[in-house]
């Protein structure tokens, strides 16, 4: 308990300045790279607070090891959630192909404590509690693990920062975040943050045996109401085993009125 109260203090004290900051005065707002990891985390946190809401489409394509393709399409419905110690609730409905159409999937993040998350399988008709030891198992048989799934909270992880690079024709940083969660399938991320906009470019996921297994890129930035930025394209590599999986956002929608009443277990049957 008191190891969560604080890194939730440390968080509270580096979002106290409302003003975005530069990539300069927030590596000068922390001397060592353990606080400069996380001062470039709240950092990229503070600058996507306050959206309120979003719904998005969204296509997943599945690729195999010999180049097979599968394509679903879902929707994802997010609601922000401003209690310090509890992360954003999002529900996914799958609308195709056929043989997983009314498929929902629910779930309240939360920092240390292990998220809830909800399976509805509408062949079977009932709702199927995730497991916190299951985190780290596929979603819907892609690349992606339900703990990937989970709204990324910054208390969720420890970091550190460990260089300023180029990333493509961008200045990154590069931070290490290791889960302080139970059950992680990870032992750490590699993640590069651009410093101009503090966006998510590149994460590299080390499994168990602290070897390289996936390597997520989010391209196609566009920006929303003026402040929000949010990929168009997810790009999950699997090292280990040669299948990826690609998610197309399409359709943001932002502040739409979605309440907490829509994000409940009992949704997962019946929603349209």
């Amino acid at each position: 308990m008191m190891k969560k109260l604080t890194l939730i203090a440390l968080i509270s004290l580096f979002a106290f300045s409302a003003q975005a900051k530069t990539a300069e005065q927030v590596l000068a707002s922390a001397n060592t790279p353990e606080s400069r990891g996380l001062a470039i985390a709240v950092e990229a946190d503070k600058r996507d607070q306050g959206f309120g809401d979003s719904t998005v489409n969204v296509e997943m394509m599945l690729h195999n090891a010999h180049g097979q393709t599968a394509k679903r399409e879902m929707r994802t419905k997010t609601l922000e959630v401003t209690d310090a110690n509890l992360g954003d609730k999002s529900m996914i409905v799958f609308d195709n192909p056929r043989d997983v159409k009314g498929t929902a999937f629910l779930t309240f993040s939360k920092i240390l404590e292990p998220d809830d998350q909800w399976l509805y399988l509408p062949s079977l008709k009932r709702v199927k509690r995730i497991s916190s030891k299951n985190k780290s198992g596929p979603f819907m048989g892609s690349e992606f693990a339900y703990e990937d799934i989970s709204s990324q909270e910054v208390g969720k992880y420890s970091y550190k920062y460990l260089r300023t690079e180029a990333c493509g024709a961008l200045q990154c940083f590069v931070v290490q975040r290791t889960p302080q969660y139970e059950h992680s399938g990870y032992t750490k991320q590699i993640s590069w943050i651009d410093t101009a906009e503090f966006r998510v470019q590149k994460v590299e996921f080390y499994d168990r045996k602290e070897e390289l297994l996936k390597t997520l890129e989010q391209k196609d930035y566009k920006q929303y109401l003026n402040k929000y930025w949010r990929a168009g394209l997810f790009k999950m590599v699997n090292h280990q085993n040669g299948k990826s999986t690609d998610l197309f956002f399409k359709n943001y929608q932002f502040k739409t009125g979605l309440r907490t009443s829509d994000f409940t277990k009992q949704n997962l049957k019946r929603v349209k």
